[in-house]
């Protein structure tokens, strides 16, 4: 029962991932897992994968192997439930034998002292397949070198996709974001401009992100168009990784600036607040480190479920501990507010910082699962959806965090009367109205 369920968990972690498919190069050595998931792709109606599988080597050269239970094969994730089924009901002893999935060849295929081949097959059934490896002999290890192509073909048979079914409208997507970003840089550097009397340090913060976000769409952008078009992101990719990095790193720390009320509310930090930033830095670093093995090694590699662990355990980390100064400031703000006489200007800052909570706390916990539940339900014709959903979230966190903390002459807020500063007096007695 047990390794029945760890097969399919390791299929289904394979596709809730945000990897796309393209010319893959893989490299197993000496592994003797039973299955061993791939990459996925969206095929449409004129679909190919071509295979191709050199320097293959077994840890029991015994020609009377049954190599008929060791091979390749193309399976859709409903498939795949039928096929866990048919091995708990003893239907079937190897997923290989299932009629649900889509063979590609076995080792059997392979001619004595051949060590390697190549198949190429016509896939006109639309759907997201994964291409699995199954080895259901035991205790019998595997090497090879593995290097996979899976792409659509337009109706002329000619241009070459190697974009998802669902995901190949992406380059256009970065590209239109990329130039709305681009515009939001600029209308901030106009805002800047004109408010440059009242502008603070932490504005400047926050148009790096904005640009470092653009660069980092159009980047994202670049590497889809080259996979699209060849199966390769020709460097690109390690640009995005790069600017991923720099944009990661700078928008949790304008997170904790932000939340501490640098700048604007004061020009130091606490202590407690630098430990935050210095424990926030070095796990966008693991986090980044980890997006990367994940992405370029693809589910093959034995390391991979780890990484992705490690990078999931880091982001809810990180997103736990940029919500600390916001909360420490709100405690600060109400202190304050019944101290130091200006109680209606602090109820301003103190209702600011209880809505840049919530919007963070919406921003980092529920965009998630939205993107989660779309990659889940969505037709695969439609995955696109998913990213489009966070990014828009993301577009939206941005022109919030900005429209808010935008530099005032009254920062934050405007000039009150008497009246006013009475009534706020009177509202910060009710203290459980103030409580998180």
């Amino acid at each position: 029962m047990a390794p029945r369920f760890i097969l399919f968990s390791l299929f289904t972690s394979l596709l809730l991932s945000l990897s796309l498919a393209e010319i893959r190069f893989s490299d197993i050595r000496s592994d003797d897992r039973q299955i061993i998931p791939f990459d996925e792709f969206g095929f449409t109606h004129f679909g190919r994968l071509e295979l191709n599988v050199t320097n293959i080597r077994l840890s029991n050269p015994n020609p009377d192997l049954d190599r008929s239970k060791i091979g390749f094969f193309l399976c859709t994730r409903d498939s795949w439930l039928h096929v866990i089924n048919q091995l708990e009901d003893g239907e079937i002893t190897c997923a290989l034998q299932s009629d649900l999935i889509k063979p590609v060849f076995t080792f059997n295929d392979l001619k004595k002292e051949q060590n390697g081949l190549s198949k190429i097959v016509p896939q006109n059934d639309a759907d997201q397949y994964t291409l699995v490896f199954a080895n259901c002999l035991t205790s019998l290890k595997v090497s090879m070198d593995v290097k996979s192509v899976m792409y659509n073909l337009d109706r002329g048979g000619k241009v070459r996709d190697y974009l998802s079914a669902g995901k190949t409208i992406l380059p256009r997507v970065y590209y239109l974001l990329s130039l709305i970003y681009f515009g939001l840089v600029g209308v901030w550097i106009y805002v800047l401009y004109r408010k440059r009397l009242t502008v603070y340090r932490i504005h400047f913060f926050m148009l790096a992100v904005v640009i470092l976000k653009t660069v980092n769409l159009l980047c994202e952008a670049e590497d889809k168009s080259y996979i699209k078009r060849t199966g390769y992101a020709h460097g690109w990719d390690v640009l995005f990784y790069i600017f991923s990095f720099l944009k990661g790193i700078t928008l949790f720390t304008l997170i904790v600036l932000i939340g501490t009320g640098w700048s604007f509310l004061k020009p130091y930090l606490q202590d407690k607040e630098k430990k935050v930033l210095m424990i926030v830095i070095p796990l966008q670093v693991v986090a980044n480190i980890a997006q990367v093995v994940i992405d370029e090694t693809g589910p093959y590699g034995q390391d991979w479920i780890t990484w992705k662990q490690v990078f999931l355990l880091v982001d809810v980390v990180c997103c736990c501990a940029v919500l600390f100064p916001i909360v420490w400031s709100i405690k600060n703000l109400r202190e304050a507010a019944r101290t130091d006489g200006k109680a209606a200007v602090n109820l301003m800052k103190l209702t600011l910082f209880r809505q840049y909570y919530i919007v963070v706390i919406c921003y980092i916990y529920f965009t998630r699962v939205v993107v989660y539940a779309l990659e889940t339900i969505t037709s695969y014709k439609y995955l696109w959806t998913s990213v489009v959903a966070g990014e828009l979230a993301t577009l939206a966190f941005y022109v919030f965090t900005g429209y808010k903390f935008k530099p005032e002459a009254h920062n934050p807020y405007f000039v009150v009367d008497d009246e006013e500063e009475e009534a706020a007096a009177e509202a910060l007695k009710l203290e459980d109205e103030f409580e998180l």
